[in-house]
């Protein structure tokens, strides 16, 4: 699976860009703020329909346009897939593939698989639980249609019941119509909840041996997944909160309150596994970032049976040389994008580059430096 070609047309800071990518390396180089993100938040919107950065559609419209276009051909199994999609400022977005316009946007989801890292990834560990949960629904929106289903079902409801919760403070009667929002919350919460223990299951038959050698054979690294509500228990754990959540105007148990942990066992040390979120060094947390995705490329090729794409938008420069030169040496066969403001840590690890580009103030040069 690889990107072959991606055309822009009032995308961001970019009237008009088109560029072909080798199916190896790709490095895009240039100071701050000339658009090096930019080309990547493209490439995530394809694979994912959304910005990483959390934005909305009319954001990436260049600023004084009405609408913008992301284009891209994708290689997958062999076959080439266009991919046209229309940014409208005060509209929904439009979608067509080989030039079939698609329904929904979620219909897009699934054909190219992405494993994307940026700096804000190495905080992963330390931060808020709703930073992990995004990370296991980014990653089995792209893997598991049912999931991406379930998932959108459940907020669409929590949205519904949360509404409910505030409009039974001044009409109580409504509090009879909660049975039918519990008993739909209950049942996609519980998909999720077993979609999400497997995927963090199979990650931990990758991540144990990654953080080992990451980790110079000093620490074996293991995830437990924190459900807030085990399986079997939604439908009881809602009841029982009713009250509570009839005061708080909101839901406060189900899948988007979970979470999980790291725990580290530290070779010759007697003080037993340590839970990295909350005792980890800096150190040992960027280390444990960088294993998460490492694995998380292992997982998606196991499942889909090809190499996903590779983003890693100005991750290098947050990492020492050590773990500069373990994630550089992992990339063989994967088709990879690299930002970055120069190019010396490329040099100084001899990394083999095989197309280079040089973003300045928005226009994009192949760079035959190299």
């Amino acid at each position: 699976m690889y990107i072959r070609q991606l055309q822009l047309s009032n995308f961001r800071n970019y009237e008009f860009l088109d560029i072909g990518f080798s199916e190896g390396t790709n490095i895009i180089h240039g100071d701050n703020a000339q658009g090096k993100t930019n080309i990547l938040e493209a490439l995530y919107m394809i694979a994912t329909t959304k910005s990483h950065r959390g934005v909305y559609d009319r954001d990436m419209i260049r600023f004084g346009e009405k609408e913008g276009h992301i284009r891209t051909v994708i290689i997958k199994n062999g076959i080439d897939y266009q991919v046209d999609m229309h940014l409208r400022n005060g509209a929904g977005k439009g979608i067509a593939i080989n030039g079939q316009r698609i329904k929904r946007a979620s219909e897009l989801i699934g054909l190219l698989h992405i494993v994307f890292f940026s700096p804000e990834d190495l905080t992963i560990v330390k931060n808020g639980p709703s930073n992990r949960r995004h990370f296991l629904d980014v990653e089995l929106c792209q893997l598991n249609a049912n999931y991406l289903y379930d998932l959108g079902q459940y907020n669409k409801i929590i949205d519904q019941r949360n509404k409910l919760l505030r409009d039974i403070y001044s009409e109580p009667s409504l509090e009879i119509t909660l049975d039918v929002w519990d008993a739909q919350l209950s049942e996609f919460g519980e998909r999720i909840i077993a979609q999400r223990r497997k995927f963090i299951s199979r990650l931990n038959e990758m991540i144990s041996d990654i953080h080992l050698s990451l980790s110079g054979n000093r620490e074996k690294l293991s995830l437990v997944y924190e459900p807030n509500v085990t399986e079997g228990e939604m439908a009881k754990k809602l009841a029982e909160n009713r009250e509570r959540d009839k005061y708080l105007k909101s839901t406060a148990c189900g899948p988007h309150k979970d979470d999980f942990s790291f725990l580290c066992e530290v070779s010759g040390s007697y003080e037993g596994k340590i839970d990295l979120r909350r005792f980890g060094s800096q150190g040992q947390q960027r280390t444990c970032a960088l294993s998460l995705k490492l694995s998380e490329i292992r997982l998606v090729s196991q499942m889909i049976g090809e190499e996903p794409v590779l983003m890693l938008d100005d991750v290098l420069s947050e990492l020492d040389s050590a773990r500069q030169q373990y994630l550089l040496n992992s990339l063989g066969g994967i088709q990879t994008f690299i930002t970055c403001t120069g190019l010396d840590e490329f040099v100084n690890n001899r990394f083999s580059i095989d197309r280079l580009y040089r973003i300045e103030n928005g226009t994009v040069t192949e760079d035959n430096s190299k």
